[in-house]
This record gives structure tokens, sequence and C-alpha cells, in this order.
């Protein structure tokens, strides 16, 4: 026998039968009557009155249902909306498994002061860099509050698996003060007292880390398509007769290679080990930066950003960078310099590499514009567009008023 909600769904119900529905006076299984509900708020006739109906419905048993991780998603979804949040069930939402992580992204973004309680106050929330990001970019967070998050992110480890991160939490990183040894082969190009301060401590927060991977090889994200330079033009040969080459022949010496030959930089880079390209992108050249950016070991392209001679044109190319780590594009997020720089926050929004975590939270400082651009961009996520497609129509509409 087919169920109410079936029945609705095929039109099969008379219009006495759907106003007690709306009103929730149908005798059914609450999770039924729910779901019923859920289904009617988008009806034209009925709509209004199962919208009221919910607002209204008994707080217990709407946070039984809702805690359940068997629970039908339409639920899930109608009670997290934006317009539909009942701060009291948020606790429930929050720790129910069957609630996805990119589900709260926008809530964690824009939601109101009562949903910045709720996620702070819940212990999903704080133990997931994927959450915390764009809540700690919420217009609604107090300075405490927003030192709060920080401090959370700041207390897990960010670790690249797959190619993807996790929040894992970090070991307790040994504390030293001898200072930083120097690989072999290394021509430090800046010996300042300001990069040498910047190596010393990005070695030391890392030193589990870089002991744990000492002698991981270089692997440019993308292969090292673009990084090698273009090989020089063979000298023409002048033409000979073939006897005279043959006589010609023995009388050519193969000349030695010279020991103090400079090499590319891209060979210079891939004799060196992890420790040796941290010191290489901390204190290196602009065009070594651009290569160990690349670099498939994290801690050597999050060095990079350590580096007091970078500039903010390379970071604006780095966010738009889609051969680099997500762990790269995560770390600029990190930097306030960084942020403060429109196109960086622009590209970054636009990379379909960036986590959509970070973009949620990046979206609405765009101008239309961009909004407009970002919500037909194919290459991004289909979250992103709408939402970039709804900061667009409110500003358009603020704008108009």
């Amino acid at each position: 026998m087919p169920s109410m909600l079936d029945m609705i769904k095929a039109n099969a119900v008379p219009a006495n039968l759907m106003a007690a529905a709306a009103h929730g006076s149908l005798a059914m299984p609450a999770v039924e009557t729910l779901q019923v509900l859920v289904h009617l708020t988008q009806n034209r006739v009925f709509g209004k009155q199962a919208r009221l109906t919910l607002a209204a419905w008994d707080l217990e048993t709407t946070q039984a249902q809702v805690s359940d991780p068997n629970v039908p998603h339409e639920i899930l979804d109608y009670f997290l909306s934006p317009q539909n949040i009942r701060p009291k069930l948020l606790p429930c939402l929050l720790e129910n498994p069957s609630v996805g992580e990119d589900a709260l992204l926008i809530l964690a973004a824009e939601g109101s002061r009562d949903v910045v309680r709720a996620m702070l106050a819940s212990p999903r929330v704080r133990s997931s860099h994927k959450i915390l990001h764009p809540l700690s970019l919420n217009a609604h967070l107090t300075v405490e509050e927003s030192q709060q998050v920080q401090a959370c992110l700041t207390g897990t480890e960010l670790r690249v698996v797959g190619g993807t991160e996790s929040g894992i939490a970090a070991p307790a990183q040994p504390e030293t003060d001898a200072a930083p040894v120097e690989s072999e082969n290394i021509s430090s190009e800046d010996t300042s007292e300001e990069a040498q301060a910047a190596l010393t401590a990005f070695e030391r927060e890392h030193a589990t880390e870089l002991a744990a991977q000492p002698n991981a090889p270089f692997q440019p994200i993308g292969g090292t398509y673009g990084l090698e330079p273009s090989a020089p033009e063979p000298e023409p040969t002048p033409a000979v007769s073939t006897g005279a080459a043959a006589a010609a022949a023995p009388a050519r010496i193969k000349p030695k290679p010279d020991p103090n030959a400079r090499v590319s930089v891209l060979q210079k880079i891939s004799r060196l080990d992890v420790k040796g390209r941290v010191q290489l992108a901390v204190r290196g050249t602009k065009e070594e930066r651009a290569i160990l950016v690349r670099d498939g070991t994290k801690l050597v392209a999050l060095a990079v950003l350590q580096s007091p001679k970078i500039s903010d044109g390379e970071v604006e190319k780095f966010a738009a960078q889609k051969n680099v780590l997500e762990a790269l594009l995560r770390g600029i997020t990190m930097h306030r310099r960084f942020m403060k720089n429109y196109v960086i926050i622009r590209n970054l929004t636009s990379n379909p590499r960036t986590p959509i975590d970070l973009s949620l939270g990046l979206v609405k400082h765009l101008t239309g514009s961009d909004l407009k651009n970002l919500s037909n961009n194919k290459d991004v996520s289909e979250t992103i567009r709408k939402m970039a497609l709804r900061a667009f129509k409110q500003k358009t509409e603020t704008t108009k008023k």
C-alpha cells in the first residue's frame, strides 16, 4: 500500500486531507509526518501552512528525528537551510553523521549569531578545518570568538593525503635552539637576518615532519612541463663531402664537461633534499620560488610563502595555479597580508583547486561583476556558483534600493 507521501506526490489525495496534512493532524508516525510537511512546503496552496506547522512542531520530537542518522535527508536539508534554522535544533544537526560537512559550510560562512554560538560549542566543528575556515570569516564572530577559532585551527596540523587535506592532530613539536644546518650545494640568495629568522622559525615549527621525510625527492605537481629552459638550437654544421667528413671524424675530440659550468635551476633543485629545498624556498630567488611552489612535498611548497622577498604579484599567480597542492592555497589564506589583496581573493575563488570551504568564505568579498563571472564559471563547484549567484542578486537588489 502506498504511503501518504507517495499519494500526495501522485496528486491522489483530496483537498481536505491535504489541508489536514499541512496542519500535521493526520495519524502518522512522526518521521512520516515531517516528511509530508517538508514536501508540502513547496505546494502553492498548502505551503505556507506547512511551514508554520513545522516552525511550531514539538521541539523534543523534532530533536529526536534530526538526531537520527537514518532520518530522510530532505528533513535534514529543510532544517539546515538558513531560512528554517531553529537554534535549539542546531546541536543535534551538527553532530548527526548523516549531515555532510559540505552542508555546513554555507552556515559557517553566513550563519547568524545563534549559528555561530552553536558551531563554536560543537565538538565536530571544532575538530574540522574544513568548517572552521569559513567560520573564521563569519561577520558575526566577536574578537574573542575569532581568537577561539584561530586557536582551533592552529592546534590541528593539516596533512596532505592523496592530494587533499584532512584534519589530524599535530604531534608535539620538539623545541630546539640549535641553528639550522644548511644542506650541501646551496647557494643562498638572501642571507639577511629577516630571512634567517623566517627559516629558523619554519624549521622549528615543522621539525618533526622534516625529520620524518628528509629524502623525499623533488616531484613537481603536474610534472616538469614548463620548468625546463628551452634547449638552445644546435649550431649549423658546414657542408663537407663524405670523404672529407670521414677523414675529419677521427680528429674530433669530445670536450670534457666543465665541473664549474652553471647548472639549470631545475637541476639544482632536483639535487637537494627536503631541508635544502625548504632553505631555498625561504632564501632563494623569484625563479626558484616559482618552481618550488609546485613541489609535491607540502613543507617545501608552504616554505615559499615564508620568504621575506615574496611579492604580492607572485602570490596572485600562485593563487590562480591549478598545479599546486591544496595545502599551498590554504596556506595563502593564513597570511593576513595576502588576504588584503583583492586579486588574490578573486583568483582563489575562481581556482577549482581551492578547497570549497575556503572559497565559500571568500565569495562574499567579491565585487558584483566578479560574482557574476564566478556564477557562470563551469570549472568551480556548483555550490560555489550558487552562492556567487545568490550574493550577486543580493548586491544587485541593494544597489537598486
